[in-house]
C-alpha cells in the first residue's frame, strides 16, 4: 500500500507543515503518527515526501527527504458528463478521476433532470470539486482532476470542435469506440449523455460521429469511465 496523499500549495523548505483542513484530516482522521511517510503534492504535478517528525490535532510537520515533478499527462481527456441525479452524480465524478480523467465538464443536457439556477449551481460545483479533490488524493494523483463550470450545449460543440478527437457515446449508432484512432497529443473530448439519452437536437448541434461501447447500454454514472478506460488503455496506459 502506497503512502497517504495529502494536498499542499507550497511544497518549499526541508520541512512542510500541513495544517488547516488537510492537516486535521491527516492526523485526526487518518491519525498520521512521527515516523510514518506522508507525500504532498500541489496537484499541479509537483510533490515532496517524508516522514512525519510532529503531529497535533492541528496537522503535521513532515521532513522531506524526497520531491520530484510529474509532467502533464498527454493526450488529455476531457470528459463531459451530464449532470445525474442524486448519488450517481458522486459516483461518476469519483470514477472518472480515479481512472484518470483530467477534466470533468458538468453539462445541463436537454434531458438532465437539473434545474440550474445560480444557487443550485454553485452548490452542485462545490460538491463536484471536493468529490475530485478527495479522490485525486485517494487515487495518489499528481495532478489532480479539474472540475469545470457547468456547460451549456453550445459550449460542448466548441469543445468537441477544438478537440484532437472528439467522442460522442450514443446507444443507437453504428461506429463502434474501438475502430476510432487514438491522438498522441491534444485533447480527447468524450461527451456522456443524461439516462434519457441525448437529444437530436443536441446530436445535431455536435460535429463529430456518434460512437457506442458496446452491445449493452451503460447508465450515465458508468459509460464515461468505461469509455475513458478504453481510451486510455489505447494512449497513456500503454
Amino acid at each position: 500500500m502506497g503512502v497517504a496523499v495529502f494536498h499542499l500549495e507550497d511544497l518549499s523548505g526541508a520541512e512542510l507543515t500541513l495544517a488547516g483542513a488537510e492537516g486535521r484530516h491527516a492526523a485526526v482522521v487518518r491519525r498520521i503518527g512521527p515516523r510514518e511517510r506522508v507525500r504532498l503534492t500541489d496537484g499541479r504535478g509537483a510533490w515532496a515526501e517524508g516522514a512525519v517528525v510532529a503531529a497535533t490535532k492541528g496537522g503535521v510537520t513532515v521532513a522531506v527527504d524526497e520531491r520530484g515533478t510529474v509532467p502533464a499527462a498527454v493526450p488529455r481527456v476531457v470528459v463531459v458528463q451530464a449532470v445525474p441525479k442524486g448519488e450517481r452524480a458522486e459516483l461518476a465524478v469519483e470514477m472518472l478521476t480515479e481512472v484518470g480523467v483530467d477534466v470533468i465538464v458538468p453539462w445541463n443536457a436537454e434531458r438532465s433532470q437539473f434545474r440550474a439556477n445560480p444557487e443550485r449551481v454553485e452548490k452542485m460545483l462545490a460538491k463536484w470539486r471536493a468529490w475530485a479533490f478527495e479522490a485525486s488524493k485517494q487515487s495518489r494523483r499528481a495532478w489532480f482532476a479539474e472540475v469545470a463550470p457547468l456547460a451549456t450545449t453550445a459550449e460542448v460543440a466548441a469543445l468537441l470542435a477544438a478537440a484532437a478527437l472528439p467522442v460522442v457515446l450514443h446507444e443507437e449508432a453504428a461506429v463502434p469506440l474501438a475502430s476510432l484512432d487514438v491522438p498522441a497529443a491534444g485533447d480527447i473530448v468524450l461527451v456522456v449523455g443524461p439516462e434519457g439519452g441525448i437529444a437530436p437536437t443536441e446530436l445535431k448541434t455536435f460535429d463529430a460521429v456518434p460512437v457506442r461501447l458496446g452491445d449493452t447500454v451503460l447508465r450515465t454514472s458508468t459509460a464515461g469511465v468505461a469509455a475513458a478506460a478504453a481510451l486510455l488503455a489505447r494512449s497513456r496506459w500503454t
